[in-house]
C-alpha cells in the first residue's frame, strides 16, 4: 500500500506577469499516526500567476521520495481542470495545442508537472481561494510572502 501524501498549493503574482511566488504544503501521517509537514515556497522576479500555480504542485511531488498515493489541494482551476476534465490528454494529442489550436502555454511547465508525477496515484481537488481553508490559506502567505523576499530567482527551473 503507498503512503497516503496530502499536497496543498498556491501561486501568486503581483501583476501578471510581475513579481510571483509559490507556495506548498505537504502533510503525511506516518504508521504511528504522527503528522508530519513540511512547507516550501520560492519567489521570482517576473512570472504569471499560473506559472506559480504549476510550481507549487510540481515542487510537491519532487519531494516525494517514493510512489505515493498524493491528493492535491489547488484553487487553481487551471491546475485542476486541466486534469480533472482531461484536458493535458486533448493538448498532448494535438500537439500541445488548445481546442482553438492556440499553443498551450507554460508546455514545459506542464511536461515537468507529468514527469513527476508519472510514479503516483493522483487526485486533484479545487478549493475555493482565500475562503478560510487552513491549508490554503497557509500557501497563500507563503506564496505572497516568497515574491517580497529579497534575491529572487529569475529563471523557472
Amino acid at each position: 500500500m503507498k503512503p497516503e501524501v496530502y499536497i496543498y498549493t498556491d501561486g501568486a503574482c503581483s501583476g501578471n506577469p510581475g513579481v510571483g511566488g509559490y507556495g506548498t504544503i505537504l502533510v503525511f501521517t506516518d504508521s504511528n499516526g504522527i503528522k508530519h509537514e513540511k512547507e516550501f515556497s520560492e519567489g521570482y522576479q517576473y512570472t504569471t500567476n499560473n506559472q506559480m500555480e504549476l510550481m507549487a504542485v510540481i515542487v510537491g511531488f519532487e519531494a516525494l521520495k517514493q510512489p505515493c498515493s498524493v491528493t492535491v489541494y489547488s484553487d487553481s482551476k487551471y491546475v485542476v481542470d486541466a486534469f480533472n476534465n482531461n484536458w493535458i490528454e486533448g493538448w498532448i494529442k494535438k500537439g500541445w495545442k488548445t481546442a482553438s489550436k492556440t499553443p498551450v502555454k507554460n508546455v514545459e511547465l506542464w511536461q515537468r508537472l507529468l514527469r513527476v508525477k508519472e510514479n503516483h496515484d493522483v487526485k486533484f481537488i479545487w478549493v475555493k481561494g482565500h475562503a478560510g481553508h487552513e491549508y490554503n490559506e497557509r500557501c497563500d502567505t507563503l506564496a505572497v510572502n516568497a515574491g517580497k523576499k529579497d534575491n529572487l530567482k529569475t529563471e523557472i527551473v
